[in-house]
């Protein structure tokens, strides 16, 4: 990407997390970036593929964050709630809750190429919450990772409020996983 490219990027991710992505529109995207409408155009096609964009670059950090969690990690069951630790590094600078909900919200047409990045950042950590259930041994995986899915998601759709349930989902989701990884007799 082009250091034009990036600007508008940058700028599309300030205006689109904390406005909306349908209230913005590419005027003030160009205005923001310091590029002329023709530019942004020439960079991205449209908007559509500029939220598209702006999506999957985030999703990439958010994903880099989970997987340096999950790798430092001490054992495998405590990689299981490893998502919730980079929820709490994540939430101190993203304070709009869940960019992805958002853009779901925002973009309900699943044909939409943000709707699909949105959505598959959310099956994507369905299935990495049920990987990490399997590597430690929890019994029902699946059924364990949508609970963790929900308890995250929780978390996530309140931290706009005032109310802060991060804590107590990660203790929550900690003691599913404790059940799940318990012998049996």
């Amino acid at each position: 990407m082009t250091p034009a490219g990036r600007r508008i990027v940058a700028a599309a991710e300030e205006l689109f997390y904390n406005r909306g992505i349908t209230a913005v529109g590419v005027d003030l995207i160009a205005e923001h970036s310091g590029v002329t409408k023709r530019t942004l155009y020439n960079q991205f096609g449209s908007k559509d593929h500029l939220v598209a964009t702006y999506l999957t670059e985030r999703d990439q950090r958010w994903r880099s964050l989970v997987r340096a969690a999950v790798d430092a990690s001490d054992t495998p069951a405590e990689a299981v709630t490893a998502p919730f630790e980079a929820l709490r590094t994540w939430s101190e600078t993203n304070t709009r809750g869940c960019a992805f909900i958002n853009a779901l919200a925002e973009l309900p047409d699943s044909s939409h190429p943000a709707h699909r990045i949105a959505a598959n950042q959310k099956l994507w950590l369905l299935n990495l919450f049920k990987e990490l259930a399997v590597t430690a041994g929890c019994s029902h995986p699946a059924t364990l990772a949508t609970q963790l899915l929900v308890l995250h998601e929780g978390a996530v759709a309140t931290r706009p409020l005032s109310l802060d349930s991060l804590p107590e989902s990660t203790d929550l989701a900690r003691a599913l996983v404790q059940t799940g990884t318990s012998p049996r007799h």
